[in-house]
């Protein structure tokens, strides 16, 4: 995956995606055209377009929550090159669970499992042992400055900033090669986005491919190293 030195950890070539709309006689809409994007190692990339440009329709595909109209995803996983747009989902389960993490602007919330566990559960799912992730999950969870107290109830009650911090620990405590980030400080005040920012150079340091939507420009420009514009596409075919 080298390239002038540099390890790329994803790239996507002609990558491309439409939508149909059954309900509407089967218009076409498309959203993504032709998408060729590298990020390497130690990089974050900073996906920029006019609102409804398919930048989180760009992310879902990178993460393989949407399937790929036509084009590749390859991602650099276990020494070779996964294409996440034909992978079988049992591959994609286990690239999320080892190589590639994903913090949306939404947490799912598990029923009855504290926040702590919540955080805690992809470290060990990638290998640490239980003590170890429990201890990062703490250690995060303080950083993000989220009150101890709340580190045993489940994240159900929390509000949306709250929510929004446990999604970030859950993110950022595997240290996952890759990692997309969808506007991660949306719902922070300017202490806790300062401490995402350290969390983003942190990981870039370590080697993290990173790709963002960040909608806050103060924080974009304190952690992109370049921007990749979306193209909107032409209305329907």
């Amino acid at each position: 995956f080298g390239a002038g030195g540099m390890s790329i950890l994803l790239r996507t070539g002609g990558l491309a995606k439409a939508f149909t709309l059954h309900l509407q006689g089967g218009t076409r809409i498309p959203v993504l055209g032709q998408v060729d994007l590298a990020v390497s190692a130690g990089e974050c990339v900073a996906l920029s377009g006019p609102s409804g440009a398919g930048k989180s329709t760009l992310m879902r595909c990178l993460y393989g929550n949407y399937g790929a109209g036509s084009g590749r995803i390859l991602l650099a996983h276990r020494g070779e090159e996964l294409d996440l747009a034909s992978a079988d989902p049992r591959a994609v389960i286990e690239a999320r669970r080892q190589t590639i993490g994903y913090v949306s602007q939404f947490l799912r919330v598990i029923p009855r499992v504290s926040t702590r566990d919540i955080v805690a559960d992809p470290m060990m799912a990638r290998g640490m042992a239980r003590e170890d992730a429990l201890a990062r999950a703490s250690a995060l969870l303080d950083r993000l400055n989220l009150p101890e107290r709340l580190h045993g109830l489940p994240p159900a009650t929390f509000s949306g900033g709250e929510q929004q911090r446990v999604n970030l620990a859950r993110g950022f405590g595997p240290r996952y090669p890759v990692l997309l980030l969808d506007e991660p400080t949306a719902s922070l005040d300017a202490g806790n986005r300062a401490i995402v920012i350290g969390l983003i150079h942190e990981a870039k340091q370590a080697g993290t491919a990173i790709v963002g939507i960040f909608h806050d420009a103060e924080v974009r420009e304190a952690v992109a190293d370049r921007v990749f514009t979306v193209e909107p596409m032409q209305d329907a075919a």
